[in-house]
């Protein structure tokens, strides 16, 4: 008998087992989770969460024993093709970016999809200047597709131009007046 064939028989007998796999699964500590994750997905997990692992590999146990996703769920993730996530398009064998994919005119640019998500509504559209006068001086902030820019350089957040500008830690919106206080005693006290 060669080691493939024993290999297999073994594999055939854990499968026939699958509850007591799954019962198994919950005396594992995290690092024996995260091994039974490498054997099952032939990939290491970035994962230390005990609850997430068991769930994942209870998923795998079961779909082992049962079979995996119907041919009509697969055709289904293959249609929805760039829309995936990354980590299934990888799963997949597709390419995950537009620039490793094959050249095909129907395919959205990256800068196409940064703008249909969603964007925070209190950020003005991009191209928007949005100026405060601070202590004498006019700063002026150029909101971008992906960020701002001030000074020259591009900023991910509001509040880091605030902070920058103030040389204090500021919620950006309220720095720039996109966002009121709400409570009623600077408002009176404004008054």
């Amino acid at each position: 008998m060669t080691k493939t064939t024993a290999r297999s028989r073994t594999a055939r007998r854990e499968l026939d087992d699958m509850p007591s796999q799954l019962a198994a699964l919950e005396t594992m500590n995290v690092p024996a989770l995260a091994e039974k994750y490498r054997e099952l997905y032939g990939e290491p997990t970035r994962s230390r969460n005990r609850a997430y692992l068991k769930k994942r590999l209870a998923w795998r146990i079961e779909a082992n024993f049962q079979g995996d996703l119907s041919q009509g769920a697969i055709a289904r993730i293959q249609q929805l093709g760039d829309q995936l996530p990354e980590r299934w398009q990888m799963r997949l064998g597709q390419p995950a970016n537009a620039a490793d994919a094959p050249s095909d005119d129907a395919l959205p640019s990256p800068t196409v999809l940064a703008a249909t998500e969603p964007r925070d509504p209190r950020v003005p559209p991009p191209g928007t200047v949005i100026s405060r006068v601070f202590d004498g001086k006019t700063h002026e902030v150029t909101v971008c597709v992906e960020g701002f820019e001030y000074a020259g350089r591009k900023y991910k957040t509001l509040s880091a131009i605030a902070t920058q500008i103030a040389g204090t830690r500021w919620n950006g919106y309220l720095f720039f007046g996109l966002k009121k206080r709400s409570d009623g005693a600077s408002e009176e006290s404004a008054a």
